[in-house]
């Protein structure tokens, strides 16, 4: 069964954190540069494969106590609120331009593009910390992705008009501050556990 609620503090958590990052970025670029559909495909499929393995060890976590993943997942959300605050601004990378338009040639830029971007990344880290504190990997994988989905559909088909109207800075610092607010939450149930 899935817990909406959890569904939809993970959605809002993972949305945040990832608008300001590199792979929203670099869906704008593709997305400029080649079919929206195409370049959606790719990198929807890399964000299923990265929320997959981000829920496994997070799914694993949940075999300790309860008191020692609430310490360290709330550790883990504090870093992450850290690496937020003092995260330089990104420039865009340069992505490499396939030969053709191809659907197997652009979708296949995307999926290789955020797979290799996100792989270790703080949006990942997150959802593995949400699937072991809430131990609910269907309802935080769900809301991971569709997370990621999001951002991504917004950096390909409308990021210009977005970033131009909301600061990247403010909405890091709302991710921030909501990754303090789990953090100091998990650290509290750890100790009070």
């Amino acid at each position: 069964m899935i817990s909406l609620t959890v569904t939809a503090v993970v959605f809002g958590v993972v949305f945040l954190a990832e608008l300001p990052d590199k792979t929203a970025l670099a869906g704008l670029v593709l997305g400029t540069r080649y079919r929206a559909s195409y370049v959606f495909a790719g990198v929807a499929a890399a964000f299923a494969v990265h929320v997959a393995l981000a829920v496994a060890a997070g799914s694993v976590l949940t075999l300790l106590p309860q008191q020692i993943v609430h310490a360290i997942t709330g550790v883990l959300f504090l870093g992450g609120a850290a690496v937020l605050l003092m995260k330089k601004d990104e420039d865009e990378e340069e992505v490499r331009r396939p030969e053709n338009q191809s659907f197997w040639k652009v979708s296949g830029a995307g999926f290789m593009l955020i797979l290799v971007a996100e792989f270790g990344d703080l949006t990942q880290i997150m959802t593995a910390n949400l699937a072991a504190r809430y131990d609910d990997p269907l309802s935080v994988g769900l809301g991971a992705v569709l997370a990621l989905w999001s951002v991504a559909g917004l950096g390909i088909v409308g990021g210009k008009a977005l970033m131009k109207r909301v600061p990247l800075k403010l909405i890091t610092q709302i991710a921030a501050v909501l990754m303090v607010g789990l953090g100091v939450w998990s650290l509290w149930e750890a100790i009070a556990g």
